[in-house]
């Protein structure tokens, strides 16, 4: 089933006008679609805790977004327990979970979530922690230790409790490790893994995290974050299902602690993934996702885009085939939001399999394509300004084919008859429209 239904897709890929077919993706079976789900990082942020992401998971059965396909419940950084020289390690020198905020441990949380028909995400970054090297833990199942195996003259980048010093992974105890910590994440019950920090420098650790997470048995699907280099491309399609192509799309510009609270985006840090996922385009494919991060929609107009800035912005991560993990609080969703996020038709051209290539570029007006496996061609105009209505206009000669084609308007379901050979719209700012273009109506 996965490698036929991974040989249709990829044949959508193929019909793409692009200078070559995606690098060879992750051979691990996993992601043959973009990844659907919540994370925790946009609105809890640094204070996750059990009750928190149960009511996040119940609230993603109850919604039905789950019954749409949003199944990934992620649990992101700030779940550890630090102290003075950073993170508190277990005997064997993995982080410590902070048994304050999940007092029943991180496998019963895995088990409610599985229990709710979903799937569980975890998080780590790279290297070793300074505790661990301190105590010299053993390597679980050697007779290495971790002074063996750190190297303390150099750190790894970490956004919570620093002190992550690098691994010498020409020792053998260094794989032996991140085996270790796989092995327990699986036997906890982890169905997908972020790796933050990865960088150029941090190849050698992604290949350990690729190895240790195989030889668990337990299907785990790999992301990278964040802000991968694109120079690394292909090794990054090669080893992971997903990468984060940019920084963070939250704004960081709400009024509590380190800028959490409303609002949790704002339009340029949306609007600047367009040339990201233009350049990046060539990458994606089944197996491997451009990520331009957490789908801010959910909570109204208080996340800090309006109602078109947010069409616009699932529109994007829908024609980018970019994972789908929603930010915003699943217990306090609106019903415009709602309906958005449960489009069967924005949904179906997410999870087509084909990233969408930028044909027009002008100003604040942009157009995307992509033909699907069927022959349909999907477009999306945009007007990306912040004031004023702007026309945007394509042909169907750029779209990439001939004649008239009978469109769909895919947000709203409406048929829009026969159109001869362009297709143009009015749109006012951070308005998007999306059509489905079916060229020769008589066949």
């Amino acid at each position: 089933m996965r490698a036929s239904l991974a040989a249709a897709l990829l044949l959508g890929c193929v019909c793409l006008v692009v200078p070559s077919g995606p690098a060879a993706a992750s051979d691990n079976g996993l992601s043959i679609r973009p990844a659907m789900g919540w994370s925790s990082w946009s609105f809890v942020r640094r204070w996750p805790d059990e009750t928190k992401m149960k009511a996040q998971a119940d609230a993603l059965v109850s919604s039905g977004l789950a019954g749409k396909g949003y199944v990934h419940v992620n649990l992101d950084d700030f779940y550890q327990k630090c102290d003075a020289d950073g993170f508190m390690v277990d005997s064997y020198g993995r982080w410590a979970v902070d048994a304050a905020k999940f007092p029943s441990g991180i496998k019963a949380l895995a088990d409610y979530v599985h229990g709710k028909g979903l799937k569980f995400g975890f998080y780590v970054t790279p290297g070793i922690a300074k505790n661990a090297v301190t105590a010299n833990t053993p390597v679980e199942g050697t007779s290495y230790r971790a002074q063996d195996i750190a190297d303390t003259s150099q750190t790894h980048k970490n956004y919570n409790c620093k002190n992550m010093y690098r691994l010498k992974y020409s020792h053998p105890g260094a794989q032996a490790f991140i085996n270790s910590w796989a092995n327990q994440m699986a036997s906890w019950g982890v169905d997908y893994l972020k790796i933050d920090g990865a960088d150029a420098s941090t190849v050698a650790d992604v290949e350990a995290w690729d190895r240790a997470l195989r030889q668990t048995g337990r299907p785990i699907t790999f992301a990278l974050s964040n802000n991968l280099p694109i120079a690394q491309a292909t090794t990054w399609r090669r080893l992971a299902n997903s990468w984060r192509t940019q920084g963070d799309v939250e704004c960081y510009c709400g009024s509590g602690p380190n800028g959490s609270g409303f609002p949790l985006t704002d339009w340029s840090h949306v609007s600047s993934r367009f040339n990201s996922a233009a350049s990046w385009q060539q990458y994606a494919g089944p197996g491997g996702w451009n990520d331009y991060d957490s789908l801010q929609i959910g909570n109204g107009d208080q996340v800090g885009l309006t109602a078109d800035q947010r069409r616009s912005h699932m529109t994007h991560w829908a024609m980018a085939a970019s994972p789908l993990l929603l930010g915003t609080d699943l217990t306090a969703l609106t019903s415009v939001d709602l309906t958005m996020l449960k489009n069967d038709r924005l949904i179906a051209v997410n999870q087509d399999g084909v990233a969408a290539q930028r044909v027009v570029n002008s100003g604040v007006k942009q157009v995307w394509r992509k033909r699907e496996a069927n022959g349909d061609y999907i477009v999306a105009l945009y007007n990306t300004g912040t004031s004023g209505n702007s026309a945007v206009s394509v042909t169907w000669s750029q779209v990439g084919f001939s004649g008239p084609a009978a469109v769909t308007n895919l947000w709203s379901g409406a048929s829009e008859g026969t159109v001869a050979s362009s297709y143009s719209a009015t749109l006012r700012p951070g308005e998007t429209r999306l059509i489905r273009a079916r060229p020769n109506v008589q066949r």
